[in-house]
């Protein structure tokens, strides 16, 4: 249960990452309360997740999740460079979070 806890914590980190553009530095009412909410459960999860896993890996994993995830949304829908360097880049973060997964 634990990685489905990390896992999840990861996909939420990238929305309130998202969140926090869309909130313009905590000026928009809704964007700033729903990334707060999402900030909440995504720590949540994390620290659910950190009881089975040790706390080096499900930090470096949820921040990879969130990091990898983020990449992609800004080159598929915020015209970031989709240049080969910065897809490998996000490659070599996927590896690594995989690798902790199977390597712990």
């Amino acid at each position: 249960m634990g990685w489905f806890y990390l896992c999840f914590a990861g996909i939420l980190e990238c929305f309130w990452a998202i969140g926090l553009k869309q909130s313009e530095g905590f000026t928009k009412l809704w964007p700033s309360l729903i990334t707060a909410a999402l900030i909440v459960i995504s720590l949540t999860m994390l620290s659910l997740a950190m009881k089975t896993i040790p706390v080096g890996t499900a930090y470096a994993v949820w921040a990879g999740i969130g990091a990898a995830l983020l990449a992609a949304y800004g080159i598929l829908f915020m015209g970031e460079s989709a240049s080969f360097i910065r897809i490998a880049c996000i490659f070599f973060i996927i590896s690594g979070v995989a690798g902790l997964k199977y390597f712990t």
